[in-house]
This record gives structure tokens, C-alpha cells and sequence, in this order.
């Protein structure tokens, strides 16, 4: 069993950084998928960014060059740091993991273990 538990989230202006923690609890050793998604009102969940236990990351096009997924095994902490944040970046973001990997690392199918979310809303 994994719970995930999400932090960082807040109101920002357009331009600015964020950044979001994912804290892991439970059986963490397998884990080996992990991803951040985002998701607004009456839109499906998508996929931001993800990692796998071999280090390799994969982002939407819509973030690359803006946010970076890091991990640090040794606190069993996910992170996303958000920089040049825009309007459209504004979503409920949630962490996510699985035991199995993944081709397909941002497709929320793929994941069993999801978090409570955090709110990031960019004001322009």
C-alpha cells in the first residue's frame, strides 16, 4: 500500500514559479512510475510529467522547458518545479504511482495510487 500526499500549491501571478512536493508513504521500494497530472473542471485528467525508477522523464509539450520532475528517494519526496507559469496552467494537480512500469508513463491509466490534489491557480 502507497498514500501520496500533496503540498505546495497556491495562487500565483503569470511569470512565476511554484513548487509541488508529493510525500510517499507505505511500500515505496518497487514503485516504478511516478507522475504529476492536472485536471479542470469538466476536462479530462492529463498527464504533466512523469518519472520512472531508471531516472528517464517524460512532459506534455505544453510544459517542456517550464517544469521539471525530480524525485529524492531519500526523503520519499516527488517534486514538480513550475517556472514561467501561465493562465492556462491553472488545474488541481495530483501525484500518482505504480508498482508497474509504463510505455505510456502519462497516461493516468496507468497508475493505481493517486493523491487528495493541490490547487494551483495562475492569475494573468
Amino acid at each position: 500500500q502507497v498514500q501520496l500526499v500533496e503540498s505546495g500549491g497556491g495562487s500565483v501571478q503569470a511569470g512565476g514559479s511554484l513548487r509541488l512536493s508529493c510525500a510517499v508513504f507505505g511500500y515505496t521500494y518497487s514503485l516504478c512510475s511516478m507522475g504529476w497530472f492536472r485536471q479542470t473542471p469538466g476536462k479530462e485528467r492529463e498527464g504533466v510529467a512523469a518519472i520512472e525508477s531508471n531516472g528517464s522523464t517524460s512532459y506534455a509539450d505544453s510544459v517542456k522547458g517550464r517544469f521539471t520532475i525530480s524525485q529524492d528517494n531519500a526523503k520519499n519526496t516527488l517534486y514538480l518545479q513550475m517556472n514561467s507559469l501561465k493562465p492556462e496552467d491553472t488545474a488541481m494537480y495530483y501525484c500518482a504511482a505504480d508498482y508497474h512500469c509504463t510505455v505510456t508513463p502519462r497516461s493516468p491509466a496507468r497508475y493505481y495510487y493517486w493523491g487528495q490534489g493541490t490547487q494551483v491557480t495562475v492569475s494573468s
